[in-house]
């Protein structure tokens, strides 16, 4: 089903800085020399016509591919999470991910105001569930949007965005001229900017205003995690999600942008309700675990558009 015609963007998006250390998000200015190389690379980038964009996202994808960067951790994730596929379909969805990664790269790097807005062209699966979120952020209160290193994030924040969603990204800390380029567009978007410390107070704040809060739940972290499955094995995931459900109340979806061709559908899933305590339970896990399913639904149907690089499942959980 079709959504409904999008609003236009605002010609001069507010910038709400959610965090008070703005130079620990961005990082340091670059210096000058290469400042001014990476500038001449994005002002380059930024006059391509998508044709030959899509040349160089190949181009780059299938020479990363070819020189082998991360190619053995993306096999054996894929072996670990898809068994049941042969060896031949798991090296062509690897091939697929250093396409979607390149592509997602230039995108996120592009002139802001060059990228064609073709949002409005865009279909909702999960119509349900989108109706849903528009009437809870009509009572004034903020929701928790959780998705993944998926499509183009980047891109799908500010599809939300334009869809009426006040929003804040959950960050973290970017350096040099590159990330640089990448915050700024979060910013001119109309996106808040939270920084990992003091990000539940901070999601909690943004919540009550009315904002909601846009994170990544498909990364392993090294302490205070949650191991909760993940195609068939316990990952280390990060609970500030279902705690910041639980301290204000409200619930969270899953919301991720499937690529089709040129075209990105917006998959939402929920609402997943905030974990009321239950007795002799780790609702809080439990939680995690639910919205972490969703994720993976999505990521089965269409794997080649997910992070295979990253080692989901580098940490052990306790014995």
């Amino acid at each position: 089903m079709s959504s409904p015609a999008l609003p236009p963007a605002p010609s001069s998006p507010s910038v709400r800085l959610t965090s008070p250390h703005l130079r620990r998000i961005i990082g340091e200015p670059p210096g000058p020399l290469s400042g001014f190389l990476s500038n001449l690379v994005l002002r380059v980038l930024a006059g391509l016509s998508r044709r030959s964009r899509e040349v160089l996202v190949h181009f780059v994808g299938g020479l990363a591919h070819l020189l082998g960067i991360r190619r053995r951790v993306a096999l054996e994730n894929l072996a670990l999470a898809l068994p049941e596929r042969s060896e031949a379909e798991r090296r062509a969805i690897a091939k697929g991910v250093y396409i979607t990664m390149a592509r997602t790269a230039l995108e996120s790097l592009a002139d802001r105001d060059r990228l064609p807005p073709h949002w409005e062209q865009e279909e909702t699966v999960g119509q349900e569930a989108w109706n849903a979120l528009q009437a809870h952020v009509a009572t004034g209160k903020g929701a928790l949007l959780v998705t993944a290193h998926f499509g183009n994030w980047e891109t799908l924040g500010g599809i939300l965005i334009q869809r009426g969603i006040p929003l804040n990204a959950l960050v973290r800390p970017l350096k040099g001229a590159i990330n640089l380029r990448i915050a700024e567009n979060r910013l001119h978007s109309g996106a808040g900017l939270i920084y990992p410390r003091g990000a539940v107070q901070e999601t909690v704040e943004a919540i009550h205003r009315g904002e909601s809060v846009y994170m990544l739940l498909d990364q392993a972290i090294p302490s205070k995690g949650v191991f909760v499955p993940f195609f068939g094995r316990l990952a280390s995931t990060t609970p500030a999600m279902a705690i910041a459900a639980q301290r204000t109340q409200v619930p969270a979806w899953v919301v991720m942008g499937v690529r089709e061709g040129t075209r990105m559908h917006v998959h939402i899933e929920g609402p997943f309700p905030p974990p009321a305590p239950v007795e002799g339970k780790d609702v809080i896990t439990e939680h995690t675990a639910q919205v972490t399913a969703a994720l993976e639904r999505v990521i089965r149907q269409h794997p080649e558009q997910w992070m295979w690089l990253h080692r989901r499942w580098k940490y052990a959980p306790p014995s």
